[in-house]
């Protein structure tokens, strides 16, 4: 029997529909939809100006979107019992009394949300931030503020994060680290949403993307697809001091060649092994023959040129 009163959904899928927010006469966020899914690192990725962080603040009920909804689990974030049990969110470095050591910052949260003070404890061993646990914050490096604020948002184990720039501040080290925690963390089944201008790193750590420009959703899927479905294709790049015969033969072959700021031909239409037999059978002489892929910064760049937004 139930008491009549709807549980939250506890898959933690996040839903945004039709999300718009205007301020004055602009258009932050223009009718934007989405969906992210429990168990997958989902990238949330667009130029700056593009409506990110403003979305992500509407998700979270910190800012009344103009018109469209969004929800987590099925209900609106200001409608959950007990938030932080549901979902962490870190939007920016964490802020403390700078007196303050880690360890007691944390318990404080913990005291406010009634969670069990031993939950500090717990997620600062999780994020590596246990030897720092008595130090002041005033002593914190950027990378280590990150850490304290991931360790905050995790404080009532929830099933959903909503991370925006995390990586900010942290070296090489620990940006491999916080790759295998947020993988670890989908792989137990939560939702992780993840802002990032690190597109070299959101291709290495996002199952999906959503990539947004101008407010608006110009693409979303899994990674593979989404770099897969661009005309964007492999090319290959030579440098030859016999640039115009190679032009030519490859030319011939309907090859489309063009030349970069460097003098080196970016050939499209043939591959590596078709471009070297082309070179041979030309007598032609190569310095560099490289197959160059496309990326995700590829066609990042490609599906938001010209729609950078408000900088």
């Amino acid at each position: 029997m139930t008491d009549g009163r709807s549980s939250p959904d506890t898959t933690g899928e996040i839903l945004v529909s039709g999300l718009t927010k205007i301020y004055g006469s602009v258009r932050a966020v223009n009718g934007l939809s989405f969906r992210v899914e429990p168990g997958r690192v989902t990238g949330f990725l667009g130029p700056n100006g593009a409506g990110k962080t403003t979305t992500l603040r509407m998700l979270l009920s910190l800012v009344t979107p103009t018109a469209g909804h969004a929800t987590i689990g099925g209900r609106r974030y200001a409608a959950l019992t007990d938030p932080l049990r549901h979902v962490g969110a870190v939007l920016e470095a964490s802020s403390a009394h700078k007196g303050r050591t880690g360890i007691n910052h944390l318990r404080m949260i913990c005291t406010a949300a009634g969670l069990p003070r031993s939950r500090a404890d717990e997620v600062l061993a999780q994020v590596g931030l246990a030897p720092a646990a008595r130090r002041r914050f005033k002593g914190y490096s950027l990378g280590m503020k990150q850490r304290l604020g991931i360790a905050a948002a995790m404080l009532g184990d929830p099933r959903v994060l909503i991370l925006d720039e995390p990586a900010n501040g942290l070296d090489p080290e620990g940006i491999r680290w916080m790759r295998g925690f947020l993988k670890s963390l989908a792989a137990e089944g939560r939702t992780v949403l993840v802002s990032s201008h690190l597109l070299s790193e959101m291709q290495l750590l996002a199952d999906d993307v959503v990539i947004i420009a101008a407010g608006q959703l110009v693409r979303q899927g899994p990674v593979d697809r989404v770099i897969g479905s661009m005309a964007q294709t492999a090319r290959v790049r030579v440098r030859t001091p016999q640039a115009e015969t190679l032009r030519a033969a490859l030319e011939r072959a309907s090859a489309t060649v063009e030349v970069d700021d460097q003098g080196a031909l970016l050939v499209v239409g043939a591959d590596g092994p078709t471009v070297g037999r082309a070179a041979l059978a030309a007598g032609v002489e190569l310095h560099e023959l490289t197959t160059e892929r496309p990326d995700l910064e590829g066609v990042f760049l490609e599906l938001t040129a010209g729609r950078a937004g408000i900088r």
